[in-house]
């Protein structure tokens, strides 16, 4: 199984210095995966959890993939409906190039109502524009030769039930977000049916947790994946595993946009897990 981090790329105490240093410790830690977000108009609904400056996905990943040799770079999750179809096509082919074949595409419908109206972008009709997208975007890469690059690795973002069966309609892993993990396992179980019900394949599975390292456990019903000890940690990683996930991606932001400020706090978390999953691979 691979575990791959979630970089904020927003934020006051975020810098072109700062994403740099961010892939040095991801990458140097021996993760397999480094992903960002999408915003494009910082509306004030965005603003609220995610404040400028907010650093373009694309833009970004294209960078880091100068400075990275090896790590996996990708978006949790782009915002398909916000950018032409054949333009998200180019720049992925492009970037898919560019880093060696490194890209995993991680895509949603969206949530920012605001955002939506800034771009002109109807949010009504933002689920049935990501279908069509995603269905544009393969095409150009499968049969134009100026988009040709192989099949670039779809990951389907969302914990709703039309999410799921999206991510089983189009054959994409799914990528559901910071949850407990008995809901994970009764959203597995609605998955399989649903795939069933298609006679599709049932999707792999990419899940993203939280990463919030505590002195002491964290207990009850509403604990996510990924919050607490760092035996609570690594148990909740192990049970992904065993659930038959084959990349976990770890989110350490917890929602305080100062976070950004104080990125040694997530590095500390993020050496802690990697220290202990390189002793666990030499046991």
């Amino acid at each position: 199984m691979q575990i791959g981090v979630n970089v904020p790329n927003f934020g006051p105490g975020t810098n072109p210095q700062i994403l740099a240093r961010w892939a040095e410790v991801v990458e140097g830690l021996g993760f397999d995966l480094l992903m960002v977000s999408d915003h494009v108009a910082v509306t004030s609904d965005v603003a609220k959890q995610y404040p400028a400056p907010f650093y373009e996905p694309f833009t970004t990943l294209a960078w880091l993939a100068g400075i990275t040799t090896r790590i996996q770079l990708g978006t949790t999750v782009l915002v398909v409906p916000y950018r032409h179809p054949l333009l998200t096509a180019r720049m992925a082919a492009n970037l898919q190039q560019l880093s060696g074949g490194r890209l995993v595409l991680g895509v949603g419908v969206g949530w920012a109502r605001e955002e939506f109206e800034a771009l002109d972008v109807p949010f009504h009709r933002r689920g049935a524009l990501t279908d069509e997208h995603i269905r544009t975007m393969r095409t150009a890469w499968d049969n134009d030769a100026d988009y040709r690059c192989g099949q670039i690795p779809i990951w389907v973002g969302g914990n709703s039930d039309i999410g799921m069966r999206r991510a089983v309609r189009h054959g994409a892993a799914w990528h559901p977000l910071r949850f407990t993990l008995p809901w994970f396992r009764e959203a597995l179980d609605r998955l399989k049916t649903m795939s069933a019900e298609a006679e599709l394949p049932v999707p792999e599975l990419a899940p993203r947790i939280v990463l919030r390292m505590t002195e002491k456990p964290v207990d009850g019903p509403e604990r996510r994946a990924g919050e607490g000890t760092i035996g609570q940690i690594l148990d909740d990683i192990e049970q992904l595993r065993l659930l038959g996930a084959a990349t976990v991606l770890l989110d350490p932001y917890t929602g305080d946009p100062n976070e950004t400020l104080r990125p040694e706090v997530a590095w500390q978390a993020l050496a802690a897990v990697a220290a202990h999953r390189a002793i666990s691979h030499t046991a």
